[in-house]
């Protein structure tokens, strides 16, 4: 299955909130989507359609296949600590998410574009894999031919998140990955217990 290139509107629309950040077509139609619109009557969900749906925002979110998913899964599982809470730091600590969250691109899609061409550093070395993991302490770049980018200028001008466990130098245009985010440092609203649940089954 290939990664998912369509409407980003309609998707943040199937789970009711803006997964993929500022969408003003959202904020117009915040309503599931279907030809009858807000009127269609819409049955109790059952556990397991509560729990799925909870495991396809997690895998929109953050743009991550099933396969990989998954693999991040059994990696939680066999961590030390609350499988859900490592299930989503695995997730932030993936280089695509942590150049979205230090500014360098405006979304995770953005960030991963700029990682697989080859425009970012960990610890001054070249990586063009999105779903490299980073460890406390890793210094992440943007490669010195890269730097004058405009849509990396841009993208920093316009960022205004601050978060505890990233720190970032806009004159040398690198961060640090300070540490692991505790769950209440992380922004995403995800029932990681429901996931949970849904592959314990």
């Amino acid at each position: 299955m290939a990664r998912y290139t369509g409407p980003k509107t309609k998707i943040a629309r199937k789970f009711g909130e803006a997964i993929f950040g500022e969408d003003k077509s959202f904020e117009k139609r915040n309503y599931p989507p279907g030809q009858h619109g807000n009127n269609r009557r819409r049955g109790k969900k059952s556990e397991y359609a509560i729990q799925l749906m909870e495991k396809q925002k997690a895998k929109y979110t953050y743009g991550i296949l099933e396969r990989q998913f998954r693999g991040l899964f059994k990696k939680a599982t066999a961590a030390q600590g609350i499988t859900g809470e490592v299930l989503l730091q695995l997730c932030e600590s993936r280089l695509d998410n942590v150049v979205y969250r230090m500014g360098i691109s405006p979304s995770r899609s953005g960030a991963r574009q700029l990682v697989s061409h080859r425009h970012i550093t960990v610890n001054g070395q070249l990586v063009n894999v999105p779903s490299y993991s980073l460890k406390a302490g890793d210094v992440v770049a943007v490669r010195e031919k890269s730097k004058s980018l405009e849509a990396i200028e841009r993208s920093l001008s316009n960022s205004s998140h601050i978060y505890e466990w990233i720190t970032w130098n806009n004159d040398k245009k690198e961060g640090t990955y300070v540490s692991i985010p505790a769950r209440i440092q992380i922004p995403e609203n995800i029932n990681e217990q429901f996931i949970v649940e849904l592959y314990s089954k």
